[in-house]
């Protein structure tokens, strides 16, 4: 059951998280190194979430940049950003990751919502990606 202290996930949230990267993973790290913005694409509330990395690193294969007026409405930097396609992380909400702005108080994990037609452009790469079998997920744990 999720703690009303934590927002409720829903597609398109923009959430502070501690990102385990796929190659991070197969080296057998458990914990993210960063703390960074992701993309919730996936959200059955009360149970998994699919989230996507946000990375100031031009990316090698599918991704969508951030429009800067995205950026600055969740109050991100201005360097150029991308959400990245070929990998995600699921987790069980709200999970041990999630990382507050601010100690102490949940709601903070949010940076605010995509608006909704860009969030449906990631959502749809994101679905050909999965189509595509060109996706990897990194399964995260307690």
């Amino acid at each position: 059951m999720i703690s009303p202290s934590w927002p409720d996930p829903v597609p398109g949230l923009v959430i502070r998280y501690s990102y385990l990267w796929h190659s991070e993973h197969t080296i057998g790290r458990e914990e993210g190194v960063k703390n960074r913005p992701c993309a919730i694409v996936l959200a059955a509330p009360g149970k998994n979430v699919v989230v996507l990395p946000v990375t100031h690193s031009p990316p090698d294969g599918p991704a969508i940049e951030i429009p800067y007026a995205v950026k600055h409405r969740l109050g991100l930097d201005n360097e150029r950003s991308w959400i990245v396609l070929v990998e995600a992380n699921l987790f069980a909400w709200p999970g041990p990751d999630l990382r507050p702005a601010i100690n102490g108080d949940p709601s903070s994990v949010v940076y605010g919502l995509l608006p909704r037609n860009f969030f449906r452009a990631v959502r749809d790469k994101f679905i050909d990606g999965v189509r595509a079998r060109n996706l990897r997920v990194v399964r995260r744990t307690e």
